[in-house]
């Protein structure tokens, strides 16, 4: 895949960047900053860029999608403390009526920047003072890799299952839980990567409001072979709060990309499987599936006996005659490989006692789905 070209600017509304390296004066590692309406968090945002303990050489590289707010001129207070302490800010933006969404001002805030590794900072994030050193470190070990880390989510408490899924899955649950519904396994607000992998798998999607940029992007970088590594360190504060852009993403909108990426990555590569839960998500799954697909569900399984008495799930939408029916077993009855379409973390360890007893391996018998 060729570089993404550099984005034209339109009209008067964008401003040519300001700041930065002179021409030819590359850094080290550039911390990536899309902005908008960010103001109520930046002081907390760029006083721990400036509290970094890494000792090569940074710039910061802001974009203003369009803030309605002065988040610009806070962030054009702190560019003098910033360069005092050897990090070169450029700041550029837009002043068009309506934002033009998040992968397009990341995607012009690298393509300013002159970083030979990237780190991308949400505004309303606060990283931790060994974030920079520690990831540049694992990137510089894993050129083709995404580097997260381990977060401090705020308010403590709010989404408890989640934190600790980022925080507590395994290296090589990395890439085998990639299909769940919690998205991306090495999460976007900490990523780290050399700008020679984002050039390779990018840009970032621009289609705006509404779109997962960066689950496409993930599953883009596994497309191209690229691996995922976490430092288990917690090395920023992730916070969680009304107005965050993950909000406007529909259930809908990352159940089809899911869906698409497991068929593409998995269920190609199999001549038949089970679909462990004969309920409401293992029916969804069986109805999302390509005919091809659906055609290689030997069973649903379950531990529930009034499903499992039924016997049979007749896929009453569909078009063949007979309706297509699939079989309905206990899971001990049931044979490998399975899709899990059990929440993950929500058994009391149940489910994960029952795949135990089974003796099968994540990522060759079984892929967690929700």
């Amino acid at each position: 895949m060729n570089p993404p070209k550099r984005l034209r600017s339109t009209g008067d509304e964008e401003e040519p960047p300001t700041g930065g390296k002179e021409e030819g004066g590359a850094v080290d590692v550039s911390i990536v900053m899309p902005m908008y309406n960010a103001s109520c968090w930046l002081d907390e945002c760029l006083q721990a860029i400036l509290h970094q303990d890494y000792t090569g050489t940074m710039e910061l590289s802001v974009f203003d999608d369009a803030s309605t707010d002065d988040s610009r001129t806070v962030v054009e207070g702190w560019k003098d403390r910033l360069e005092e302490r050897g990090v070169s800010v450029v700041i550029s933006g837009h002043n068009s009526s309506q934002p033009r969404g998040v992968g397009y001002a990341k995607n012009k805030a690298v393509s300013q920047s002159c970083g030979q590794y990237l780190c991308f900072q949400d505004a309303d994030d606060v990283m931790l003072p060994q974030r920079v050193g520690l990831q540049y470190d694992a990137s510089v070990l894993h050129p083709l890799s995404l580097i997260g880390c381990q977060v401090q989510r705020v308010p403590e408490g709010s989404t408890e299952r989640y934190t600790r899924w980022i925080n507590m899955i395994s290296q090589d649950q990395l890439l085998t839980q990639v299909y769940t519904s919690h998205g991306p396994t090495v999460v976007m607000p900490t990523w780290f990567c050399s700008r020679n992998w984002y050039l390779k798998v990018g840009p970032f999607d621009e289609g705006g409001k509404g779109v997962p940029e960066d689950l496409i992007f993930f599953y883009q970088s596994l497309r191209q072979g690229g691996g995922m590594a976490r430092v288990d360190q917690c090395l920023l504060v992730y916070r969680y709060h009304e107005k965050a852009t993950t909000h406007s993403v529909t259930e809908e909108t990352i159940w089809k990309l899911r869906v698409d990426f497991l068929q593409e990555r998995v269920l190609s590569q199999w001549e038949s499987f089970t679909i462990w839960n004969a309920g409401k998500q293992g029916r969804k799954l069986y109805r999302s599936l390509s005919p091809t697909n659906q055609k290689k569900v030997k069973a649903f399984c379950d531990v529930d006996e009034n499903k499992i008495q039924k016997g049979f799930y007749t896929y009453e939408d569909s078009e063949q005659r007979p309706k297509p029916k699939v079989p309905v077993l206990h899971y001990k009855d049931a044979s490998a490989p399975f899709i899990i379409c059990v929440k993950l973390d929500m058994t009391g360890g149940v489910l994960e006692e029952n795949l135990n007893s089974l003796q099968l391996k994540e990522g060759t018998d079984y892929y967690h789905f929700n």
